[in-house]
């Protein structure tokens, strides 16, 4: 059984792997020219004793949208 002190330990290492997905979301949209203002943690999620933490998306214009789907079309092309 886990001490509480290891379940805290594990909660905060999954808020800081989203964290760190966050982060990297942004910078790999970036870099191709999609910018969703929104995108965080979503907070409700990381609240309690044992979080399992959240990527908001949150909301964006039509043209981010079309931008990013875009994006996604490209890639699937270029992986198929």
């Amino acid at each position: 059984m886990k001490t509480a002190t290891e379940r805290r330990r594990e909660a905060a290492d999954r808020v800081r792997a989203a964290e760190d997905a966050v982060v990297r979301l942004k910078a790999g949209l970036a870099g191709v020219g999609v910018k969703l203002p929104s995108l965080r943690i979503d907070p409700v999620s990381c609240a309690g004793e044992e979080p399992v933490p959240l990527v908001d998306l949150g909301r964006c214009t039509l043209d981010t949208a079309l931008r990013l789907s875009v994006q996604l079309e490209a890639a699937a092309h270029h992986d198929g």
